[in-house]
């Protein structure tokens, strides 16, 4: 067994801790993982073993989910956030990316949080996961790819309103966007010379200004300028909705978008199950599933794994190819 990935269990009242079980059903074989988390969060009758030690794996026992346990201090109850776990939650993934950066663990994988009760239960000062785990990694710059065996996409802005878009779409952020998209390209997914597309902002990439001057302002110049390097293939700004269909996704191996549902819907209209969030310009490996917690189902046995074994699968590839 090489080394795991290491799960963190997210949310205990979402659905991780269900399609942590559900996943180690189907990859025991050939994805080893290990969840961290307190074991009172799994569902009934869940069969699990103990592990304290990741770097000895030769006794864990693949009928059962390794576990790596904390003491969360109370029971879940499913769809029910509790302020009180925030500070397990927080604690679950810290011990994923110590592990990972000591070389006990492949990778991270992370099951989705509950921002509010982070907030109210622990003071959380991030706005959502990736930047936390940045702040772990001690990097700035981060960049969320979109990926699933159809399409990655990765946006140049994300949380924000529509109207904020040009003013925070700025030269020095893209640049950095597609920097950190091409490395992430040659160093995990071992693409040696990554081929990036780049959308226009506006419709039809403006058509000539006749829809918008960002493109003639400074994005046609900086795209330019980029694509002079001999480490990549950079074309764009290629219009939006052209961009996206099969002909057009044989031509690049990721598509840089200006704004979240640019990027975003074309990614689950195609595969809604099976997309995975990739954080690039970390120091480590991080995976997570493409969906929240799902406080509506948690607990009725309706989950789907599907996006968490895309995302352990995911990660452990982009291990074998670091």
């Amino acid at each position: 067994m090489n080394a795991p990935i290491a799960l963190s269990c997210g949310e205990p009242a979402g659905i991780g801790p269900e399609i942590a079980v559900a996943a180690w059903d189907q990859l025991r074989e050939r994805c080893p993982f290990v969840w961290i988390g307190d074991p009172r969060h799994l569902p009934a009758g869940s069969r699990f073993q103990e592990v304290r030690d990741l770097s000895d794996t030769a006794g864990i026992c693949p009928d059962a989910l390794p576990v790596l346990p904390l003491d969360f201090g109370s029971d879940a109850t499913p769809g029910q956030a509790k302020a009180a776990h925030a500070k397990g939650v927080i604690q679950a993934i810290e011990t994923a990316v110590s592990l990972t950066r000591a070389g006990q663990a492949s990778a991270v994988c992370t099951a989705p949080i509950h921002k509010k009760a982070l907030i109210d239960g622990a003071n959380f000062a991030h706005p959502g996961h990736t930047e936390f785990l940045a702040a772990l990694g001690g990097v700035q710059d981060v960049v969320m790819m979109l990926a699933s065996e159809q399409l990655r996409v990765v946006p140049a802005t994300i949380h924000i309103a529509l109207a904020d878009v040009p003013r925070v779409l700025t030269p020095a952020r893209l640049r950095r966007t597609i920097e950190i998209t091409a490395e992430g390209l040659r160093h995990q997914f071992s693409i040696d010379c990554p081929r990036i597309a780049v959308t226009g902002l506006n419709p039809h990439a403006g058509e000539g200004g006749a829809m918008g001057q960002e493109e003639l302002d400074w994005i046609n110049a900086l795209l330019l300028e980029m694509a002079q390097s001999d480490d990549m293939v950079l074309t764009g700004p290629h219009p939006a909705d052209t961009l996206f269909h099969a002909a057009a996704r044989r031509r690049y191996d990721a598509a840089i978008a200006m704004y979240h549902d640019q990027a975003l819907i074309p990614i689950k209209t195609l595969d809604f199950d099976n997309g995975v969030n990739v954080t690039l310009g970390l120091p480590f490996i991080r995976t997570s599933p493409d969906h929240g917690t799902a406080f509506d189902i948690a607990g009725q046995g309706l989950a789907n794994p599907s996006s968490l074994i895309a995302a352990l699968t995911m990660a452990q590839r982009m291990a074998h190819s670091r």
